[in-house]
């Protein structure tokens, strides 16, 4: 098939199930494939790797004059992006010292346990919505200081901006996006208004903490306050989610290496490196040069969209060896499951201590468990690629 359709095709939801061979064919046909909608494809590793760490590609879909409105800091360049991320950052506790995140260790492994309770030999769980879902959404409502009862409304918003986020070839945006701004705005006024609530009357919360903050040069204003708080709730939980759930499907499909997770616990941390590499949560992220560029060979002009298939890097046999291999022992693991350069995902630290106590806490149970369905039925969503359901008989 014509490479020029690659795009089309790995976003059409017949592929979600097994993307992979289409990222091997985008490999083979270059480290840089235009597309027919004038996008450009990077399926290769070191082309990706060098692309998010080049400072003249551009996060911000405003460089392309399509939006108005200051996204948030996920899509923003440096040095606005790095103001708000380090600003973010601040309640999470100082780098490379103890903070929130490490405080929530044990209370991470109270929700898998309790979350684990009732899971009896015999019985058919869904592992996404008894277990991958509500630990993360647990675990950052606690963080953020979000009711828990109140999960039901900001799922719907998540939805609607998951999907706005998306990327989608040469379709009629309108609808979802416009849907995506409304949840933006209602889950942005619901946060501020939570904030508003703490102010004076501090909790040990991040929301508190944003808005008691007492150095006028560090106050995030109302607007970003909204941005931030939505992002930090929706990443907080929506590839973890996928995360948890892709590591569940790959080890029932991997009965020896879930064997000889339950008998060595301690390779634990490493397999989920591997699940990053082998079927990360995040599959696409989009880019915007500043100028025309080269890359490879190929000339890519100013504003053009830029998709660096970060899941196709991840299999790039130049990178790392047989990798279309699950390997939890894998040395040398330099994946792209969190991205790399500016836009690290800074959340990273929380998605591996959830992970690793979620499967910790999975393992005992998936000793004789089968898979009721496989494939399982997937979210829409190409760039966000999890099971929107994932049914076991354990």
């Amino acid at each position: 098939m014509d490479s020029e359709t690659l795009l089309a095709r790995i976003t059409d939801y017949a592929n979600r199930p097994h993307p992979y061979p289409l990222y091997a064919e985008l490999r083979e046909a270059g480290p840089v494939v235009r597309q027919a909608d004038g996008s450009h494809l990077v399926g290769t590793y070191h082309e990706i790797a060098a692309l998010l760490h080049d400072p003249r590609m551009s996060a911000d879909p405003r460089t392309r004059g399509e939006v108005t409105r200051k996204p948030p800091f996920l899509r923003l360049d440096d040095p606005e992006h790095h103001r708000l991320r380090t600003l973010a950052m601040r309640p999470f506790g100082p780098p490379h010292s103890p903070g929130r995140v490490d405080a929530m260790r044990g209370e991470i492994d109270r929700i898998t346990k309790e979350l684990t309770g009732p899971f009896e030999a015999g019985r058919q769980i869904d592992v996404v919505d008894d277990f991958a879902y509500p630990l993360p959404v647990t675990v950052i409502c606690r963080l953020l200081g979000v009711p828990r009862e109140d999960e039901p409304l900001f799922r719907a918003w998540s939805d609607a901006l998951v999907a706005a986020a998306d990327v989608r070839p040469e379709e009629d945006t309108t609808e979802t996006d416009e849907a995506g701004d409304q949840a933006r705005g209602e889950m942005g006024g619901y946060l501020v208004n939570l904030a508003e609530q703490r102010r004076g009357r501090p909790g040990d919360d991040m929301l508190s903490a944003f808005v008691n903050e007492p150095d006028p040069a560090l106050r995030l204003t109302q607007e970003e306050l909204a941005e931030t708080a939505v992002l930090l709730l929706i990443a907080g939980h929506e590839t973890t989610v996928n995360l948890i759930t892709n590591g569940v499907l790959t080890l029932l499909r991997h009965p020896e290496h879930l064997d000889h997770l339950r008998r060595e616990p301690g390779l634990l941390p490493r397999a989920v490196e591997e699940l990053l590499r082998y079927e990360p949560p995040v599959h696409m992220r989009e880019r915007i040069p500043h100028a025309d560029i080269d890359v490879a060979g190929t000339k890519i002009p100013q504003g053009a969209s830029v998709v660096l298939v970060l899941a196709s890097g991840n299999r790039d046999p130049l990178r790392f060896p047989d990798p279309d291999r699950f390997d939890p022992t894998r040395p040398d693991n330099q994946h792209l499951g969190f991205g790399s350069g500016i836009h690290l995902c800074y959340g990273a630290p929380l998605a591996r201590i959830e992970a690793q106590a979620a499967l910790g806490a999975l393992i005992p149970h998936l000793g004789t468990a089968r898979l009721v369905q496989d494939p399982p039925p997937y979210r829409q969503n190409a760039m966000l690629r999890g099971p929107r359901h994932l049914p076991v008989q354990l």
